[in-house]
């Protein structure tokens, strides 16, 4: 077992395939917009594709989203159909690809369609705007999710047929390999998902800003773990992964939208709330694996 730290995550970086990360995310997409005429056709399309987009990539998205006709049938190669609803309209088909479009609630659709086609999720956020933060959200939830599991896991070794985590855990050398390894991944996802291109080369501000964070991030809470009276134990620890990558995932996420991250100040406050929200989960965790005496 190697006792650099830093050997450790380089190692456990080979795990990752940046490649097969971008073949999905730029895998082709094809949406079929169903209205009964051309003002609710253009409904869908201008919260789809928005006014404000750039020529170049509205012109991108002529091939993604499509006005349903009878040339242009559910039989035709596809991907998703929406259909406008209204009163008198066609209900959507039974097909899993057939979503309702409300006028009044869009992100309802967002919602469905992340829901029941969770394996279109990044091709969308990266073609389609209104996919992007929601799908956002879903990456950063779950990866840190993950990794607060992989904590009570590797406390608890028995628990470990009970959950699923992306790699086997004897392939780490420590638990900062892991933890930082899979906020590396989720830096890819996030990076897919706001239409960057993604691998190494690309990301390297980020990936080497992650691999400091993971010893920095610690002291933080080391302090925290301090006030609270469970001290060293399962939840502390799985709150503090949970937190740690909850806060990465929040701020590369506000980087790729706006351009920046959180400021020192904001990670700190942001850490804070993290780990109280850890809490919880670990806690709902905990009581979820554990086995009737």
């Amino acid at each position: 077992m190697s006792m650099n730290p830093f050997q450790s995550i380089r190692d456990a970086l080979a795990s990752l395939n940046p490649h097969e990360m971008r073949e999905h995310a730029e895998r082709p997409l094809r949406l079929f917009l169903y209205g009964a005429d051309d003002y609710e056709f253009q409904r869908m399309q201008n919260f789809f594709a928005p006014p404000a987009l750039s020529v170049a990539k509205r012109a991108e998205l002529e091939n993604v989203l499509h006005r349903a006709s009878e040339s242009l049938s559910a039989s035709a190669p596809h991907d998703l159909e929406i259909y406008y609803e209204e009163p008198g309209n066609r209900s959507p088909s039974k097909s899993k690809n057939a979503f309702a479009f409300d006028p009044s609630n869009p992100d309802r659709t967002i919602n469905e369609v992340l829901k029941n086609r969770p394996d279109l999720a990044i091709p969308l956020a990266r073609h389609i705007y209104p996919f992007r933060q929601p799908v956002a959200q879903r990456i950063v939830k779950k990866i840190s999710k993950e990794n607060a599991l992989f904590a009570l896991a590797t406390a608890v070794p028995d628990i470990i047929p009970l959950i699923s985590l992306p790699w086997a855990i004897t392939e780490f050398a420590s638990d900062t390999a892991f933890l930082t390894a899979n906020q590396i991944r989720m830096l890819f996802f996030l990076a897919a998902a706001s239409d960057r291109v993604v691998g190494y080369k690309e990301q390297r501000g980020a990936i080497g800003t992650i691999v400091l964070g993971a010893f920095g991030w610690r002291a933080i809470a080391r302090e925290l773990v301090g006030k609270i009276p469970l001290g060293g134990g399962l939840i502390p620890k799985a709150a503090i992964a949970y937190a740690g990558t909850r806060v990465v995932g929040l701020s590369l996420e506000r980087y790729f939208r706006l351009g920046y991250g959180y400021s020192r100040q904001e990670r700190r406050e942001a850490y804070q709330q993290a780990f109280e929200r850890g809490k919880t989960i670990a806690g709902s965790l905990v009581n979820a694996v554990r086995r009737p005496s």
